[in-house]
């Protein structure tokens, strides 16, 4: 915790001037706590000293607010050793109560810990050792080779769970068949006890070492309860097998539950097993992404020279082959060759993509039977590939806002339990007659076996695991779970129109030759290769591959269109008014179909030699395959779509009408979009905004839940909380379809922890047991503790399957 007398240093970005830092003083003003502040221009760092710990974060938010830059780093580390629920929250607490740390948010089910610090005030090891200090780890290794070690350290993890779990049981079985059946047979008492010491003190010693560590610590986790009620059962069973005379003398006969403590610990470490191997399926989507990545690539080197290279030591520029078959390694742009690329493990669509020249291809997809060689433009981390794995970690690893309360009563879980279980002997002992005593320390095991913090722990993050995983395989990213969990709200939809609705590039959708004559194709492909307007290139795609012949003369007129001398004869390109100044004939069925197109909102291109027309062209940016499917489907499912434009109002209503969209708003600017978000918000509604451009990112800001094209801008893809990577508007409906499952399988998760601990811990305590004589034995409460975790795991995982 900061102090008064610990100066905390901020570095800024983005102060250059006197002005600036004097904006950003004025801003640490208003932050409460905050005792003495100083801007240090020449040295980009804001001083700051405080008493209260939650200043720094705040300090860095006023700053970013007013619209300088902090330098912080995030990263996402494992954590070793935790063991339920409460472990979660006591690493979290504890890394927020470091000096320099800004947030930290710690996930039991993907077992990791996602932070932002101040680099300047603290370092990974730093906060690794104040892990360390409570009994925990964290793997701050980084890249390949932390994944890695974590892999190796979990099959390890899991082979020694899997001996443990197969020994505990084999030892098991002995003692609660002579515990049950014969209890008569001589010395039963003593092999009870010699089966089942290496059961608690060998195959269970994890559960007593753990439980130390936190008690030193001051703090309890699931492992004081098992540790406590194992270690209560297993040592009074001890000690009425030396001293059976001590209960003798007193007219009662000294039971031992040798078997209790035995096959609780046999069971928790089974559920533990079963818990380990299901927690694994939840990460199968970043499994299957990162094994998209090849080990080797083929580089060609000057004068053609292929050599086998280790993909860590591909640079930016190096020439890659990709023979049929192979993955590609890195992201860039192909320079020879030509293939179907199948990206489906990146955008969800099953149909391979064509590749030649100057097209790009990404890391982790899939050569079909060609052969191409490409020069790499981004390698590493940098590659969409590695960018789309690390936005589904830190998506796997945020959490719900459902999750806070979670996490408070995980927090103060182990102790309340704690308390009924002292509460419940004491009344027994006081209560039950002669036999008050040990059915009170029964009962007192029974509570602590009984109780679960870990399957209130797993509910949440294993279904934001399974889903934001489900979301990546069908090219849905999400980065956080809070849009997940907003999105099940949407009641609008509100779509950009360009490269959203429309492919986003003009395309030739009709042409008409006077008297259907197209000799001079020709002609007019030379004539717009050689122009710059937009509406050119839509011609020059249309005719691609052909040659182009020599110009002369090549003249480009002002919002009109283009001329130049082709083989003697002068060729006009543009609008009508270009035609009509020259007095070019314009034959009257040309003017009829170019009259249909503006009628459709297209626009119309002219082509003419010195004398007459030639042909029209139509020109449109044309509508996605998929765009009216998928507003069909959102209207159908009860949400309002609207459209926003800056396009003008005939091509807007021409777009709205084929689409099927009744609401949508023409010639609007940016900053508009973002007001208009803003009005539907006000009237109550909760809004999605999907779009592609630099010009979206305002509305995608306000909205409640933003979706960017996976083809737009990288701005409107940082800025949304979702990006649709194959930019297919179908998977708009499929992404608030998911948001329910995931949500509908976090109150199912949550029901079931809830009502097993509420149902479960009364029993445990006996109180049935004045109404019909029922007390809970401790074998099944091991039981049945074991399968309420790996129940609500299994329930997340059924996400996975649903349509």
């Amino acid at each position: 915790m900061a102090t008064e007398t610990s100066p905390l240093y901020i570095p800024l970005e983005g102060v250059e001037s006197e002005h600036c830092a004097l904006i950003v003083d004025n801003g640490l003003k208003q932050v409460k706590g905050i005792t003495t502040h100083k801007v240090e221009l020449n040295n980009q760092r804001a001083l700051i000293t405080t008493d209260r710990e939650e200043a720094l974060p705040e300090a860095v938010q006023a700053i970013r607010g007013l619209g300088y830059g902090v330098t912080t780093i995030k990263r996402t580390f494992p954590v070793l050793d935790m063991t339920c629920a409460s472990c979660a929250v006591s690493v979290e607490t504890m890394v927020k109560a470091q000096p320099g740390v800004l947030s930290a948010s710690v996930n039991f089910a993907t077992a990791a810990l996602t932070v932002e610090y101040l680099p300047n005030i603290i370092q990974a090891e730093g906060i690794r050792k104040a892990v360390q200090s409570i009994g925990y780890d964290l793997l701050t290794e980084g890249g390949e080779q932390e994944a890695e070690t974590l892999d190796a350290i979990h099959s390890e993890k899991f082979k020694q769970l899997k001996r443990r779990t197969l020994g505990a049981v084999m030892l098991s079985v002995p003692v609660v068949i002579i515990g049950m059946f014969f209890m008569d047979i001589p010395y039963a008492n003593y092999i009870m006890w010699l089966l089942s010491t290496p059961v608690v003190l060998w195959l269970g010693k994890d559960f007593f070492v753990n439980a130390w560590k936190q008690a030193r610590h001051r703090s309890a986790n699931m492992d004081t309860l098992v540790a406590l009620s194992t270690g209560v059962a297993y040592s009074f069973s001890v000690f009425n097998t030396l001293f059976p005379g001590y209960w003798h003398a007193r007219g009662l006969h000294p039971h031992v539950y040798f078997e209790a403590a035995a096959v609780v610990i046999a069971f928790i470490l089974l559920g533990k097993m079963l818990e380990e191997k299901a927690k694994g399926n939840t990460s199968s989507a970043i499994k299957k992404l990162m094994g998209l990545r090849p080990r080797t690539v083929t580089l060609i080197h000057e004068g053609g020279h292929q050599m086998e290279t280790p993909i860590e030591k591909v640079n930016p520029g190096d020439l890659i082959l990709v023979k049929p078959g192979e993955q590609v390694a890195v992201d860039g742009i192909v320079v020879e060759g030509s293939s179907y690329v199948d990206e489906s493990m990146l955008s969800g669509e099953p149909l391979a993509v064509s590749k030649k020249a100057e097209d790009k291809v990404f890391a982790g997809t899939i050569n079909q039977k060609g052969s191409f060689s490409f020069r790499a433009e981004k390698v590493g981390a940098a590659t969409m590939l590695a960018q789309i794995i690390r936005m589904v970690q830190e998506a796997q690893g945020s959490k719900a806002p459902v999750q806070k309360l979670v996490d408070k009563i995980a927090g103060i879980f182990v102790p309340v339990v704690l308390a009924i279980a002292i509460i419940t002997f004491i009344a027994w002992f006081f209560l039950g007659g002669d036999n008050g005593f040990t059915q009170g320390l029964m009962a007192l095991v029974t509570v602590l076996v009984i109780a679960c913090p870990c399957a209130l722990g797993l509910a949440t993050p294993t279904a934001i695991m399974v889903g934001v995983g489900k979301g990546a395989e069908q090219g849905i990213l999400i980065k956080d779970a809070e849009s997940l969990e907003q999105a099940r709200k949407v009641d609008t939809v509100v779509l950009d129109k360009t490269g959203t609705l429309t492919e986003g590039r003009p395309v030739v959708t009709d042409i008409a030759w006077l008297n259907g004559d197209n000799g001079a194709k020709q002609m007019l492909f030379s004539l717009e290769k050689q122009s710059e307007h937009p509406l050119a290139e839509a011609v020059v795609r249309y005719y691609e591959g052909m040659a182009a012949l020599p110009l002369q003369h090549f003249e480009s007129i002002t919002g009109k269109g283009a001329q130049a001398l082709i083989s003697g004869t002068t060729y006009f390109a543009g609008n009508q008014k270009l035609l009509q100044e020259r007095e070019i004939d314009i034959a009257g069925a040309l003017i009829e179909k170019a009259a249909d197109w503006a009628a459709q909102s297209q626009t119309v291109i002219w082509f003419a030699d010195d004398k007459r027309a030639l042909a029209v062209l139509a020109i449109a940016d044309r509508i996605k395959e998929t765009s009216v499917e998928a507003v069909t489907a959102l209207r159908q499912a009860g949400i309002e779509v609207y459209m926003l434009t800056g396009d003008n109002e005939a091509t807007a209503k021409a777009i709205a009408t084929q689409t099927g969209i009744d609401h949508y708003q023409a010639e609007i600017l940016p900053e508009q979009k973002a007001a208009f978000i803003g009005e539907l918000q006000s009237r109550g509604r909760m809004v999605a905004m999907v779009g592609d451009g630099i010009n979206d990112s305002a509305a995608l800001a306000q909205a409640d839940v933003s979706i960017a094209m996976g083809k737009g801008s990288d701005i409107a893809m940082d800025v949304a909380k979702m990006t649709i990577i194959s930019s297919d508007l179908n998977k708009i409906p499929q992404a608030i379809r998911l948001s329910r499952q995931t949500v509908a399988a976090i109150r199912q998760n949550l029901f079931w922890a809830f009502i097993y601990n509420i149902i479960g811990i009364p029993l445990a305590a006996g109180v049935l047991y004045p109404v019909n004589g029922f007390l809970l034995n401790p074998m099944i409460a091991g039981a049945a503790m074991a399968l309420s975790s790996v129940s609500v795991v299994a329930n997340s995982l059924r996400l996975k399957w649903k349509p």
